[in-house]
């Protein structure tokens, strides 16, 4: 193997020649404490920067194996690292001068929630560290500038590196603080089975942001309180007693006036399925990890699935069982996401009135009266919520301002009221029985409906042969807008639970892979996904490879948003 006196020797000798000379550094270079892997050197300085790693012995970074022996404290130590190292290149980014991109340092920048990242992993058999990062390499216009890569390889890096990866150079109460906090933070989730909860937020929690562009805490925000009757206490690991509400299995309903709060406690049960870094106001916002966000989305494509259970008997004789739409309007995109959420194996449905679409959550009376139920193909939400968790087991929390009419079917009904939650079930039943006494006389007999079929999930795509032999395939994200795959764009506005462009990155690699290697023509759908999480259990994001280096910026996704990536994909073979 090299070392860094080779390195030093070789960039000197490239000094001055054309920028694809720096090509010939690409290999591994011992620098004693760690190991420096240059993986891929960008073709000329205006391109996307050089992929490099580093690599740190275990016995060397010396972090307990207690650290990061179980999945959940390694994730959390790694995106510990992960935000240690990026303050650290952040101090020397750019300092090194040239034109293009040279110069540049960066590795991912983590956001409010803790993900497993491709940027940082540690092996837990021996506790190896490997960070991946980027480097501009410096050049005057496209001629090599040695001396500046220099600077960066031989004086900021190691810099770096001994400040960021090495537990005796730490603050060892801080890092003991983040792992605590991810086993108690574990040990809620492991809890919300046993105590037939869906969720759990925490009293002092702060839900509101900053604002819609920052994701960080509201200054002098409303800490959250939970309605005495909801209480739950906890005994924490390392924290103590918590107290806090839970939300319990079966059908939520939030009510209250705009801007009182309803889609603000939404919102952080959304990201509740991710753990958050201790100051975000959310490190105790707990929700069951499949939980899933339904909504409308016009437009998007909809390939044989089974909406049967909400619509049926349509003027244009179209199959519901096995659905097709390349345009899909609000009820039926609302319809198949509620559907592909079962698929997914989803056992909390996250609804809020405002992005849905109404004629597929309610029919009031009055329309009932107009439009008979033989002539209305839609089958509303609220009379279908019930059968999704008596007998699938899937709870659902819905928000809403506009209709009473879920007052009905709830089991619990929390009004939000300046931010402050309190639970108005036995008011709300009181009240929702005496307008149905009231207004039984002028209601029409009420049809009791018989539960429908189970769809059936037996979809099996197919490969696109064209794709499957494209050997330079390309694959791009836009944040977490979309993902494109070759030259098709795949809508992904919607999924409002992929919480940063690292997750998008990685559906991205996912869609690839399917297309190269998974596609087969007899997996279904769920055994197609099954193959793909298995793959990421077993080798982590570095099983989504298929060059010669992992990008450093993949983040890992649920399941839930695999299966909507899949199920957007207007290219999938169905």
């Amino acid at each position: 193997m090299k070392n860094s006196d080779d390195l030093r020797r070789m960039l000197r000798a490239v000094d001055h020649k054309s920028y694809p000379a720096y090509k010939d550094l690409k290999g591994s270079y011992s620098f004693g404490s760690f190991l420096l892997n240059i993986d891929h050197v960008q073709g000329d300085p205006f391109a996307s920067p050089s992929r490099l790693s580093v690599q740190v012995d275990g016995a060397r970074a010396a972090f307990p194996p207690a650290y990061y022996k179980e999945k959940h404290c390694r994730i959390a130590l790694q995106d510990h690292l992960n935000r240690l190292f990026f303050q650290e290149v952040e101090k020397y980014t750019f300092k090194a001068k040239g034109s293009g991109k040279s110069g540049l340092i960066t590795v991912s920048r983590c956001g409010q929630e803790i993900l497993e990242r491709s940027a940082v992993t540690i092996r837990p058999s021996d506790g190896r560290l490997l960070v991946r990062f980027s480097v501009g390499f410096p050049a005057n216009g496209r001629t090599i500038n040695a001396s500046q890569l220099e600077r960066i390889l031989f004086e900021f890096l190691p810099a770096c590196v001994t400040a960021a990866l090495f537990y005796r150079r730490l603050p060892s109460e801080r890092v003991q603080s983040v792992i605590h906090l991810a086993e108690d933070q574990q040990f809620i989730r492991s809890q919300l089975e046993p105590l037939g909860l869906c969720a759990f937020v925490a009293n002092g929690a702060v839900l509101p942001r900053q604002s819609g562009v920052s994701d960080r805490p509201m200054k002098d925000g409303i800490p959250f309180v939970s309605p005495k009757s909801m209480e739950v206490t906890l005994q924490l690991p390392h924290r103590g007693a918590l107290t806090g509400m839970g939300i319990r299995k079966g059908i939520t309903l939030i009510v209250g006036g705009g801007y009182h709060g309803k889609s603000t406690l939404l919102e952080a049960l959304e990201l509740g399925v991710y753990n958050h870094i201790a100051g975000d106001g959310r490190e105790y916002v707990i929700t069951d990890g499949t939980a899933l966000k339904i909504r409308a989305e016009d437009g998007r494509s909809i390939k044989k699935t089974d909406i049967s259970m909400f619509i049926n008997n349509l003027p244009n004789k179209k199959d519901t069982r096995a659905f097709y739409s390349e345009d899909a309007s609000g009820s039926t995109s609302q319809a198949a996401n509620v559907i592909e959420g079962m698929e997914s194996g989803a056992q909390v449905f996250l609804i809020d009135e405002d992005t849905c679409a109404t004629n597929f959550m309610i029919r009031d009376e009055l329309m009932q009266r107009v439009v008979c139920r033989e002539e209305e193909p839609i089958t509303p939400f609220i009379e279908r919520a019930r059968f999704l968790y008596e007998k699938c087991g899937i709870s659902s929390v819905l928000v809403a301002g506009s209709s009473g009419a879920y007052f009905h079917i709830a089991d619990t009904v929390l009004q939000m009221d300046r931010y402050v939650p309190k639970d108005i079930t036995e008011f709300a039943k009181k009240e929702a029985a005496a307008y149905a006494a009231s207004a039984a006389q002028d209601r029409p007999a009420v049809q009791q409906l018989p539960d429908p079929a189970l769809p059936s999930f037996r979809r099996v795509p197919s490969c696109n042969m064209a794709l499957r032999r494209d050997d330079r395939l390309k694959t791009r994200n836009r944040g977490t807008d979309d993902v494109q795959l070759g030259h098709e764009n795949i809508d992904l506005r919607y999924l409002e639970q992929l919480a940063d462009h690292e997750q998008t990155a990685a559906l991205s690699c996912i869609l690839a892979l399917a297309e190269k290697n998974l596609l087969d023509g007899k997996k279904t759908m769920v055994q197609l996904v099954d193959a793909v999480c298995a793959l990421m259990e077993e080798k982590g994001l570095e099983g989504l490879s298929t060059s010669g280096y992992l990008s450093t910026d993949l983040a890992m996704p649920r399941r839930q948003e695999i299966f909507a990536c899949f199920n957007r994909y207007r290219g999938l073979k169905l």
